[in-house]
């Protein structure tokens, strides 16, 4: 267990060392793929799916539950069901399914994460704790007032979290199209020049 705790922060810590970056950031995403964007935030379980399946090149006998990245991976078997364990990991483990598909295609395309994105992360982890403990404190001191705060702060929370999860899964998509060859990008027209005769 120790063993694998330590190569889990090598592993971060090589992240961090990375030299290139997503092909959008996570402010450009709705931009980059709007109707993607909107999909994932409606049916995020199934786009989480479906860009697993993409990342390992639609060859599921090289899935691993939470794509080796967490404690359970390796112990659920993947290898005797693949789609079912990846079906149950989306459904069941939503936020880890999309963070391990970005840390796996940060590992396979040498991708750092900017500093912007890395801010829009903490800011709705910050979110979800906050709304944890107030909810807490407004369960223990039963106050209407407060649970009223904490309702309000915890749908603020809900609300970044899937617009988040919603823009990682886009920049995904748009980092797999530029892999696949499938991304169109407009090209700038060439440079025009007025004829004086």
């Amino acid at each position: 267990m120790a063993g694998q705790s330590e190569a889990m922060i090598e592993k971060m810590q090589l992240r961090q060392g990375y030299r290139n970056v997503w092909h959008t950031d996570l402010t450009n995403a709705v931009a980059a793929d709007l109707p993607w964007c909107c999909l994932s935030l409606w049916c995020g379980p199934c786009v989480s799916y479906m860009l697993r399946r993409r990342a390992l090149y639609n060859d599921m006998s090289r899935y691993v539950c939470c794509a080796g990245y967490m404690p359970c991976s390796g112990k659920c078997g993947e290898s005797q069901c693949p789609e079912v364990c990846l079906a149950t990991e989306v459904f069941c483990c939503f936020g880890n399914s999309v963070a391990s598909t970005r840390f796996l295609l940060q590992d396979e395309f040498n991708i750092q994460t900017t500093q912007c994105d890395n801010c829009i992360i903490a800011f709705m982890f910050f979110l979800q704790q906050l709304a944890c403990i107030c909810s807490l404190v407004a369960c223990i001191v039963g106050n209407s007032e407060l649970s009223d705060v904490a309702n309000v702060i915890s749908c603020m929370s809900n609300l970044v979290y899937w617009t988040v999860c919603s823009c990682m899964q886009t920049q995904h998509k748009v980092e797999m199209d530029k892999r696949d060859g499938t991304f169109s990008t407009m090209s700038v027209p060439p440079m025009q020049q007025m004829s004086r005769w």
